[in-house]
């Protein structure tokens, strides 16, 4: 299932050491703005004012360095990053610093929630951002601030919260978006996989159990009359069994081989149109005499073209068997040179439903082997009487 399935992006096929490291640099990244933007002041005691005394540069680097370490762990806990973060705008802002590259880093922060955590949490995220962000606007201003001012700053701000969070929003919309369909071609490929069981079950049982209902009902008429036509009928019914058996063991073995993804040794394919001849003996022996006609030049198959083939081929004589009433039947098969042309005739009668499928699950099978191949189908009553099937693989 999935290997019909597109790869993952490439960002999402990076080892988790990648990430790790990315998120590690993006720490320093931000140390490195907070040192030459907002660690000015903060190192007063040691006399900052003289930039080439060595403490007072070692001493804002240090806190740069405190301040930005909490982004390292913003992969592993990045509800909790996020309170730090904004924990320390506070307290930088009531040392009279700056505190933009801090709610840059929340911005983007509040992206990440939006992508890996629920929208409530991103949204009430995103909005604590912005109220944190308006209150200290306020606390710090100086002197009356034009009202004007205040609002494209905080539709300034705003919008730096708002385009992460929908990017990080997106991104959670697209996964889940491509996780539901991966379920739905899980479940899809489950529903193919049970209804081609089912086609196999019913055309592997049906023909049989036809043939040993009429071969019981015959042997029944002439056991006391003529124990050797009994005699006869049974031998067909052993013989219709034990196919029928072999037949079920080898699409058992196909179907372990499948699910296991092995090959067996000695491990038997499924029917093709090799066993058509075989077939028309059993026919035979249940009282109907069924004519192949090969034409063409006969080559191997593709084996889900040689099995649908067999088993068009199958259903359409057991139907003959069991609903018609005819007492043979014409099959032609017919190499072309891209496709193979399967017909069958008959000259019996038209059953209402069982002839057409509207009850029965013979004809609707039939018809959904071929199209799943992208072949052409058909069946219907004959002008001149009885019944014909026909179907057109791409071979």
């Amino acid at each position: 299932m999935e290997r019909d399935l597109p790869p993952s992006p490439w960002l999402r096929r990076l080892p988790s050491g990648v990430w790790t490291v990315l998120t590690w640099c993006a720490a320093g990244l931000l140390a490195l703005l907070l040192f030459a933007s907002t660690t000015y002041r903060m190192a007063w005691p040691f006399g900052l004012r003289h930039p080439a005394f060595a403490p007072a540069l070692g001493l804002r680097a240090a806190v740069a360095v405190v301040l930005a370490l909490a982004v390292g762990w913003a992969r592993r806990w990045p509800e909790q990053v996020f309170g730090v973060l904004l924990a320390e705008s506070v307290a930088v802002v009531l040392l009279g610093e700056r505190t933009w590259p801090l709610f840059f880093a929340l911005g983007l922060l509040a992206g990440y929630l939006a992508a890996v955590r629920s929208r409530r949490i991103s949204v009430l995220a995103g909005v604590t951002e912005l109220a944190v962000w308006s209150g200290e606007a306020m606390a710090v201003s100086h002197g009356p601030v034009a009202f004007s001012d205040f609002v494209s700053s905080l539709l300034g701000a705003a919008a730096s919260i708002a385009i992460p969070w929908a990017i990080g929003n997106s991104i959670r919309q697209q996964r889940g978006y491509t996780q539901a369909l991966r379920a739905y071609a899980a479940e899809q490929a489950v529903t193919a996989e049970r209804l081609r069981i089912a086609r196999e079950l019913h055309d592997a049982v049906a023909h049989s159990i036809g043939v040993i209902a009429i071969q019981a009902g015959a042997a029944g008429l002439v056991l006391d009359a003529e124990p050797a036509g009994a005699r006869r009928a049974l031998d067909a019914i052993e013989a219709t069994s034990r196919e029928t058996l072999a037949g079920l063991r080898r699409m058992l073995v196909s179907l372990r081989r499948a699910e296991a993804g092995e090959d067996p040794p000695g491990s038997a394919p499924l029917a093709g149109l090799e066993a058509v001849d075989r077939l028309a003996e059993t026919m035979a022996r249940a009282g109907v005499t069924v004519e192949v006609r090969w034409q063409g030049r006969p080559r191997p198959l593709p084996p889900e073209v040689d099995l649908a083939a067999f088993r068009i081929v199958q259903e359409s004589v057991t139907n003959v068997v069991r609903h018609a009433g005819a007492h043979r039947c014409e099959v032609h098969i017919t190499y072309r040179e891209q496709e193979l042309d399967i017909e069958v005739l008959d000259d019996g009668r038209p059953v209402h439903g069982h002839r057409t499928g509207v009850t029965g699950y013979g004809i609707s099978g039939m018809r959904e082997r071929v199209a799943l191949l992208n072949g052409r189908f058909s069946a219907g009553s004959r002008p001149e009487g009885g019944f014909r099937v026909a179907a057109r693989l791409p071979a």
